[in-house]
């Protein structure tokens, strides 16, 4: 191995070593290596599974920053199961340093192609549909991106997928790049995020051959583009992407975009832009209900040895009602913690275990979201007790019962009683007639996503 990317792991892991807890360090940092660095892109050897996710989902950042202070040349980090042999460690950095000689991989010639990121379409192979848990918080997203699959460039062009951060956007736009790669071989695919797209503009520009960077990205006949928010306020990036997405339009090529909310709320976006992209499908992924995060546990515990009883999988699926970031990462805690101790948890051990991931529950008067959603719709706060039929009425009166459903899981006996004494079947209605009115009526989807925002 070369002993330059050898030292820099090295120095990487004694800084890191400085700015997180000694028990944190141990467990999830002490038999890692570096296996290879692949042009620019440095490949991190883990010994298992569980140490692989983890830090991929907590430190991710933490290692990436650490790397590029030391190597700015260095654009993204990997993680694989590679053992090591260790036959020498020599602790000498002030203290501590760690200096791993002899390594010795077990494997030299790692079956490592499947794990890598394919760089000429910038696919992850491990985002699939196979591992993809389908559910009321996605199915219309799913069902769009299988109709694309089908038939790219004529179904849906182009998707705009849009929900908070950690619910599944980034798996699934990859997902359907790497069933397209297979269903349609023939297809040229490519998955950029926004800043990267938008620094091969700048680099373009800087090496005076802005042509080269047209011809990149017009070759394909899919793009597939993440995290598209970020393009407020970058106005040249706009006017490219602008005649990108006319050119690979009107020549049938698909066009996939992501994003942390819709294109109607990212500020800075020029108006043509919001124009092309509500051309197409817009769709929003929301957080995973009850019944979706009781499928995510059991899909996670299935790809383990554990024996979980129900009981802790339905008091985790009650508890842990945030993202699905989130909850992959208390589900790891508790896989990792049932591993160390080669047994299944009890309930009351996972309680305590994940007790800090809790997030304390929404607390909220009734009263003043029906002052703040009456006030949107101009009506006076009173006229959402009576027993009117006005329609603009009904409509207002049917949105706050959604909303206090949906956002603040109040109960339907209680919603309709605190709303002029109204039958709990009169809050059911209300919440599905809006929550089906939704799939169908974009203008709807941006009133509630208005008035989510004055709720904040």
């Amino acid at each position: 191995m070369d002993t330059d990317i050898k030292k820099l792991w090295e120095d990487c892991l004694s800084e890191i070593e400085l700015s997180i807890s000694k028990a944190n360090f141990t467990t999830w940092f002490k038999n890692t290596h570096i296996v290879k660095e692949d042009l620019g892109t440095i490949i991190v050897g883990v010994p298992n599974e569980f140490v692989r996710d983890w830090l991929n989902n907590k430190f991710h950042k933490l290692i990436l920053k650490t790397l590029i202070g030391r190597n700015e040349s260095i654009r993204g980090v990997e993680y694989v199961i590679a053992k090591q042999e260790i036959k020498n460690i020599d602790i000498n950095n002030k203290n501590r340093s760690i200096n791993i000689q002899n390594t010795n991989l077990l494997n030299k010639e790692l079956p490592l192609n499947d794990l890598y990121i394919n760089k000429e379409d910038n696919l992850n192979p491990k985002y699939t549909f196979n591992s993809f848990i389908v559910g009321p918080f996605n199915e219309l997203a799913y069902a769009v991106a299988q109709a694309i699959i089908e038939n790219p460039g004529k179904n849906y062009n182009p998707f705009f997928v849009y929900g908070g951060t950690g619910l599944g956007k980034t798996h699934m736009i990859q997902s359907i790049g790497n069933t397209i790669k297979i269903k349609h071989p023939e297809k040229k695919i490519y998955y950029v995020s926004l800043e990267k797209f938008a620094m091969d503009y700048i680099n373009s520009i800087q090496n005076k051959n802005p042509n080269s960077f047209k011809e990149k990205y017009r070759k394909y006949d899919v793009i597939i583009m993440d995290d598209i928010q970020f393009i407020s306020g970058k106005d040249k990036t706009q006017e490219e992407l602008f005649h990108l997405f006319n050119t690979l339009y009107e020549n049938n090529k698909q066009i996939i975009f992501s994003s942390d909310k819709h294109p109607n709320f990212i500020q800075g976006l020029e108006e043509r832009l919001q124009s092309r992209f509500a051309s197409g499908m817009t769709v929003q992924i929301t957080e995973p209900d009850y019944e979706s995060r009781i499928a995510i546990i059991k899909a996670k515990f299935e790809n383990t040895n554990l024996v979980v009883e129900e009981d802790i999988i339905s008091y985790l699926a009650e508890v842990l009602d945030g993202n699905i970031r989130e909850l992959e990462g208390s589900l790891n805690t508790v896989v990792c913690q049932s591993q160390l101790k080669n047994k299944s948890l009890t309930l009351n051990e996972a309680k305590i275990l994940i007790k800090n991931n809790i997030k304390p529950k929404k607390t909220v008067a009734i009263k003043d979201i029906v002052k703040i959603i009456s006030e949107y719709y101009q009506l006076e706060e009173e006229t959402i007790y009576d027993k009117t039929r006005r329609k603009e009425i009904v409509k207002a009166r049917q949105v706050i019962m959604y909303i206090l459903r949906e956002d603040f899981n109040i109960s339907y006996p209680l919603i309709g009683q605190k709303l002029g004494d109204r039958d709990h079947t009169t809050v059911i209605h209300s919440h599905l007639k809006i929550k089906d009115d939704l799939k169908t009526d974009p203008s709807l989807l941006q009133e509630i996503e208005k008035i989510r925002i004055l709720l904040k």
